[in-house]
């Protein structure tokens, strides 16, 4: 696995500074490729496997190199390692699923019984929503419920 990380930071590398040097938004990218604003952010940054023909223009949009578009199409490892939780952003996800993942579970296991909320089948949405106060960050998860089946 250390072999695939390493390719695949060089390429999230890749792809980040291809972003920066280019007159193209994250949101330009997700017109372009016809995907969701989240969904090409992610698959950009490695966590989906892009097909190659979006691959091969994800490459052309940003000019980039034939092995940083084959990365784009390789299955990822879904995992993160403390290094991740540093991040001041990423690491108020994981206190918030802290403090209200259990709540959370608690009332999707009563309001639709026995399973869970996919991560796999779900969509993604962020906004802001201005307010007096400071804007806000909304963030909404409409993820399919997968009943457990024994």
């Amino acid at each position: 696995m250390t072999d695939w990380n390493a390719r695949r930071d060089e390429a999230t590398h890749n792809i980040r500074t291809a972003v920066a040097r280019s007159e193209s938004s994250w949101s330009d990218l997700a017109e372009e490729l016809d995907r969701p604003l989240l969904w090409t952010i992610a698959a950009l940054l490695g966590s989906h496997a892009l097909p190659a023909e979006l691959a091969q223009k994800a490459g052309q949009l940003l000019d980039l190199d034939e092995e940083t578009v084959l990365a784009l199409q390789e299955q990822p490892y879904r995992i993160a390692g403390d290094v991740l939780k540093a991040d001041p952003t990423i690491y108020r996800f994981y206190e918030l699923l802290g403090v209200y993942g259990p709540a959370l579970k608690e009332a999707i296991h009563e309001e639709f019984g026995d399973g869970i909320m996919s991560a796999i089948n779900c969509k993604v949405e962020m906004s802001r929503r201005e307010d007096p106060e400071g804007d806000r960050v909304r963030i909404v998860i409409d993820g399919k419920f997968l009943k457990y089946q024994w």
